[in-house]
């Protein structure tokens, strides 16, 4: 059976469909042979203006937009904007812990902080601490993903093994790594006893910073596994393919082809995990330092917890997260200006 051509269609006067106003809105395309209504172009600019016009939402009325936004801006000034404001406030000064009445300080607060040895010591061994969680986990996260998408058998449970654990909570991923780290059933513990290591978390400053490194990576690895493997799957066969036959070497066709593709991938994973090490580990260092014997490291997060919950130093443990918040903003401003413009989105 054949079907007729577009040649042999009628023509839209043919039909009586068209007007003679209409005539002159119509004209003819140089590479199909097509009519095309008046505003449409072959080329690449018009298409993306018609398409972005056409895309266009029409709201009834103009405060329905702002309606929709309501409950999203409602959350974001309870429960960030209204608790900065009042962090602010309170650093400047020294209140009761009672609440009943307050003394303005000035900058006492911050200058208390700033000259505190054991603070400046905590802010030490916080960027320690975020610099090899993030450094870990992103690496970790990266080789696995690379290996998992290599595998052409049992992939599916490959990755299900590697993907559970993010569905932890950080509390019970503190739990399970201190049992990991206990001294009668703990197998980390056993395995470094071979060595001639005597693990001693909650005792020795140095171990329980070992023990809070190692189970803050565990957790954070599936997330960065996530992204990497959904990114190494985004790169086309035909770029895989072409690089393989300009270079036979894996390693140096990874770093000069398949690491600069998930530049993307990993600049958003490294201000993610930057946030991770700096708040999001809370959960894991109050199960592992809480009630401990020894004096334990904490990052500047959990001192935040510490002199305001524990030590009723509303004003100082107040100074304390502004400049934490200041701290974010600054890296987060760095990041942005200096890291991202190595990151190609094309």
């Amino acid at each position: 059976m054949s079907h007729a051509g577009p040649s042999s269609w009628p023509s839209p006067h043919a039909r009586g469909e068209v007007s003679s106003t209409d005539d002159g809105a119509l004209r003819l395309s140089a590479k199909a042979g097509r009519r095309w209504p008046a505003g449409w172009t072959t080329g690449s600019s018009g298409d993306r203006s018609d398409q972005a016009g056409a895309k266009r939402v029409q709201f009834s009325s103009p405060l329905l937009p702002y309606l929709f936004l309501a409950p999203q801006l409602a959350i974001i000034f309870i429960f960030f904007y209204w608790p900065s404001a009042q962090a602010i406030q309170s650093s400047f000064y020294l209140e009761d812990p009672f609440g009943f009445g307050s003394t303005f300080v000035g900058m006492s607060n911050y200058a208390d902080v700033l000259k505190s040895n054991e603070y400046l010591g905590i802010a030490r061994f916080t960027a320690i601490f975020t610099v090899l969680v993030t450094f870990f986990a992103l690496s970790i996260g990266l080789l696995l993903a690379v290996k998992a998408d290599g595998v052409i058998r049992g992939n599916s449970g490959y990755k299900t093994l590697l993907i559970w654990v993010y569905a932890i909570a950080p509390p019970v991923a503190g739990l399970i790594g201190m049992m990991f780290f206990d001294q009668h059933i703990g197998p980390i513990v056993k395995l470094a006893a071979w060595f001639g290591w005597d693990i001693k978390v909650g005792l020795d400053y140095f171990d329980t910073a070992f023990a809070m490194i190692v189970v803050s990576v565990w957790k954070q690895i599936p997330y960065n596994f996530i992204f990497f493997l959904s990114g190494l799957q985004g790169i086309p066969v035909s770029v895989r393919e072409a690089a393989a036959l300009d270079c036979r070497s894996g390693t140096r066709r990874f770093w000069t082809v398949v690491l600069p593709l998930l530049a993307p991938t990993a600049f958003f994973l490294l201000i993610i995990n930057v946030t991770y090490a700096l708040f999001d580990t809370f959960g894991v260092i109050d199960v592992m330092v809480k009630d401990k014997a020894a004096n334990n490291p904490i990052t500047l997060v959990y001192k935040v917890y510490m002199d305001g919950f524990r030590g009723n130093d509303l004003g100082g443990s107040s100074a304390q997260s502004v400049i934490l918040m200041v701290v974010v903003f600054v890296l987060t401003i760095f990041q942005f200006r200096f890291i991202e413009r190595r990151v190609h989105y094309n």
